[in-house]
């Protein structure tokens, strides 16, 4: 609400507004227009009446995840394509006018990208009346028989109302009438072809509860604002016939008398901190025609600057504001209450925003470009604006809204911080073409709807009391019938009265005097006049008493209205806490509709996912089931054939261990007769040698044992002792005893083929060892093989002793190795050399070694040697004598 504060300067400080805690947000409301003819891709889709889905249109840049992405925005109320003006305006508008006609403030406007169709829904078309003439229609229906004269309420150009006594009113009228240069408004009834028949009479509605006892006078305005600056639509500028015209590019004007640029005006704030366009014409206007034809002559005036200046209408923001002047009537019911401080002044806005649209599409240059960088920028500071009150209300932060950045938000920031409401209706097109300016829109509604703006408070009551036009009407009426049971003319003049009144009195008589004696005439006057006095006296005392018994029927009235009044504020009271309590729970079921509407979509998506899941659980289960059977039949399969191998393996193996026993049985009778054949040899070489030293000894004298110097030892063992041959017997390990070994031979060994072999008897042969092998034996031998320095094969014994572990297993212990080495011997000739002795004729060591050679082999057991089975053989290079 809007008061003009009483006072002398602007710097006295305005009056503190009562305060408010209740918020409303700011209402967005959704209008979706039908597809062009021309247009065959749609990318909106109304899933209800407050949501919307928008689909990516064919061709366009998928996501990161290779997908389209629906999104879908909500609303206060969705407007389909089917959707009437009617319709529109009663869920939109139509409240906005209630409280303007009720001293409250209010700010619609529509926002979309370029040919959404902002414009058909503000102002619409013959027949199909936009929410800009419903409102005016439905203002002048509610107050048409409360309106004041013209020029009672006058503009005081500080955006304050002053109100006028009905002298200087009708001077004023008088003067408009005779001026013809000043511009007034039209008083004809034509109506103009172009906005004829907007609304029909049945479409005609009234806002309720209009206060009968104030006075209304509605004043209307029209702006633009264009690259930044304001113009007034409605200025008159005079004409100049010489000075010439020039448009903003610097170049004449097509016709020197057709058009002149308006001057630019600047926004300026009242005593109240209220914004308000300086030097802005404003018009009185007494019906719904007369304001329309005003707002027509505002567009024709757009026109003619668009064609002339050589740019759009949907370059400029239009604001066409609607001011309503209130203030009660006296005491009497009569007149306006003579008080400034009483006037109270509503205003609506309806604003037209410009389109938005990308430059990159639209491929704009020069002017045009300037023109939508500036569209763009104002939009974008609104954007900032709405953005930063969000970010304030929701995170408690008090960062400064920019509203100066832009003169749209600079002109409306009253109203988002508090001085009424506000709606936006979001006009789209469903066609592909607009699809990301239209998701722009969209956020940017989304982001406004969390907007909240505190409730605007009722207006004070004047202190009359209420039903005073009823009752000064209700006297008339009563003066009139109490003169018609007097049989006078009933008229409401009070000439007409004054008439009746003289008519009740007697005549007077001739009241000249004939002479100085005249006694008849003076005393007949006197007379006249006593009877005029009496009927005076007896007219005043009925009067008196008629006075009297119809101020105790007002005052029986009074008290019965006030007791009524009583009573009917009561219910009010409780009707407001009930429409309280149902405001609250309407606004808990939208937001609970809302949060169910968000869990559907959400159940929906993870249902989708879910079968999805489902879907690929079959699937895979099913794969899972056929590998199963597979890997079954498979694993059976591996079954017999492991079965069949075990028994091809053990049969194989039978084969073998029979064969190789077999082999190995005869191998040993092999050798053992070579050996015995080869022990036989031996012994007869002995004997032979030990023959020839006993024939050539000579005697000698015996020694002592401490003069005997010991003979150097060969490398071949010594001669045996004198006496018969005997086969000798060789040592046995100690791995022929009853204990059992497990002979451990990699698959790796290569077999030598040599005479003397390794071999233990009751021994478990195994390729690797395990635990089976080892917990039946004690010992452990592992035969490995190497390649010696001169290059010829060597083979190791390594003898362990088996434990037992406290874990259950078995350990191996290494106690000894064994080497197994083979050498090849150098060629040498068969022929025996004679012995030599040496200088004291005793026999040296190497006499026998023709024979060694001869035998090419020595085999020398150690004695006292602890080796398990096993023997080292030596081959030895003949030596020759020095």
């Amino acid at each position: 609400m809007i008061r003009q504060a009483k006072g002398k300067t602007p710097r006295r400080p305005p009056p503190k507004k009562p305060s408010n805690n209740q918020k409303d947000p700011v209402g967005v409301y959704c209008r979706v227009r039908p597809l062009g003819a021309d247009d065959e891709e749609c990318c909106i889709e109304v899933i209800s009446n407050t949501t919307i889905q928008l689909h990516a249109p064919d061709g366009l840049k998928a996501n990161r995840n290779g997908e389209f992405k629906e999104t879908q925005y909500s609303f206060k109320k969705v407007f389909g394509i089917k959707t009437t003006q009617r319709e529109l305006f009663e869920d939109v508008a139509k409240p906005l006018t209630q409280d303007l006609i009720h001293g409250k403030n209010g700010l619609l406007f529509t926002y979309g990208v370029t040919g959404s169709g902002k414009t058909h829904t503000m102002t619409g078309s013959p027949g199909q009346g936009g929410l800009l003439p419903r409102s005016l229609d439905m203002i002048f229906n509610s107050i048409g028989p409360y309106q004041a004269k013209r020029y009672v309420f006058k503009p005081d150009d500080k955006n304050g109302m002053e109100v006028q006594n009905q002298v200087d009113a009708l001077l004023d009228r008088q003067k408009r009438d005779s001026q013809t240069s000043v511009p007034k408004t039209p008083n004809t009834r034509r109506v103009d072809p172009e906005f004829a028949d907007m609304i029909s009479p049945e479409e005609a509605c009234k806002a309720e509860g209009v206060d009968e006892d104030s006075s209304y006078s509605v004043f209307v305005s029209y702006i633009e604002i264009y690259n930044n600056y304001i113009y007034d639509l409605l200025e008159e500028t005079p004409f100049d016939p010489i000075k010439p015209k020039w448009n903003g590019a610097g170049t004449p004007l097509r016709n020197n008398t057709e058009f002149i640029p308006p001057q630019s005006k600047i926004l300026r704030e009242d005593q109240n901190h209220n914004m308000y366009v300086a030097g802005c014409t404003e018009v009185e206007v007494k019906s719904t025609e007369e304001a329309f034809e005003v707002f027509w002559r505002g567009q024709k005036k757009r026109r003619i600057a668009n064609t002339q200046l050589n740019r759009e209408s949907s370059r400029s923001h239009s604001v066409f504001i609607v001011k309503l002047a209130q203030a009660p009537l006296d005491a009497d019911g009569d007149n306006v209450l003579q008080d400034k401080n009483q006037v109270n002044v509503s205003q609506l806005c309806l604003v037209d925003l410009a389109g938005s649209e990308r430059t990159s599409r639209t491929r704009a240059e020069g002017n045009r470009l300037r023109e939508a960088g500036n569209i763009n920028q104002s939009l974008m500071t609104l954007r900032t604006c709405i953005e930063v009150l969000r970010e304030n209300q929701m995170c408690g932060t008090n960062k400064m809204v920019p509203y100066r950045d832009s003169k749209v938000t600079h002109l409306f920031k009253n109203y988002f911080d508090g001085e009424g409401k506000v709606r936006m209706v979001v006009c789209v097109n469903p066609k592909a073409d607009d699809y990301e300016e239209t998701l722009l829109v969209m956020r940017f509604a989304e982001m406004t709807q969390e907007v909240e703006v505190a409730r605007p408070v009722d207006r004070p009551i004047c202190g009359f009391a209420a039903g005073r036009r009823q009752r000064n009407q209700a006297f008339k009426e009563e003066l009139t019938r109490r003169l018609e049971e007097r049989g006078g003319p009933v008229d409401g003049d009070c000439p007409t009265v004054l008439n009746q009144l003289l008519q009740a009195f007697p005549p007077l008589p001739p009241c000249e005097i004939s002479g100085p004696n005249d006694d008849v005439t003076l005393p007949r006057l006197i007379e006249a006049l006593e009877k005029r006095h009496k009927i005076r006296q007896m007219m005043i005392e009925e009067y008196n008493k008629t006075a009297t018994m119809l101020k105790s029927v007002l005052q029986e009235q009074d008290g019965n209205i006030l007791s009524k009044e009583n009573v009917i504020q009561e219910q009010r009271g409780k009707l407001g806490e009930k429409d309280k309590m149902l405001h609250n729970q309407k606004n808990e079921i939208d937001r609970l509709e809302k949060k169910s509407k968000m869990l559907e979509y959400k159940i929906d998506i993870l249902q989708k996912t879910t079968n999805i899941y489902e879907e690929d659980k079959r699937s895979l289960q099913n794969e899972l089931e056929s590998r199963e059977q597979r890997l079954q039949r498979e694993m059976s399969e591996k079954r017999r054939m492991e079965a069949r191998m075990q028994g091809m393996v053990s049969d194989t193996k039978l084969k073998w261990e029979k064969e190789c026993e077999r082999r190995v049985n005869a191998k040993q009778l092999e050798m053992q007769n070579k050996l015995w054949v080869k022990d036989e040899k031996l012994k007869q070489l002995k004997a032979i040698v030990t023959e020839g030293k006993t024939e050539n000894r000579q005697p000698q004298r015996p020694s002592r044992e401490k003069d005997k110097v010991p003979p150097k030892r060969s490398a071949s063992p010594s001669p045996a002792p004198t006496g018969p041959p005997v086969r000798p017997l060789h040592r046995r390990s100690h791995s022929a005893g009853g204990e059992r070994w497990v002979d451990h031979k990699p698959t790796t060994n290569v077999d030598l083929d040599t005479v003397m072999q390794p071999n233990i008897p009751n021994a478990i042969k195994v390729n690797a060892p395990n635990e089976k092998a080892l917990s039946k034996c004690d010992k452990y031998v592992l035969t490995h093989q190497e390649v010696a320095s001169d290059g010829e094969i060597q083979t190791k014994l390594i003898k362990g002793e088996v434990f037992k572990t406290r874990g259950g297993g078995q350990s191996v212990q290494f106690t000894d190795i064994e080497t197994l080495k083979q050498e090849t011997p150098v060629a040498a000739s068969r022929k025996r050399r004679s012995s030599e002795s040496g200088p004291d004729s005793e026999p040296m060591e190497g006499n026998w070694t023709d024979v060694e050679t001869r035998c090419s082999v020595a085999v020398e057991m150690r004695a006292g040697s602890n080796l398990g089975p096993g023997y080292q053989h030596h081959g030895y290079t003949k030596r020759r004598k020095p």
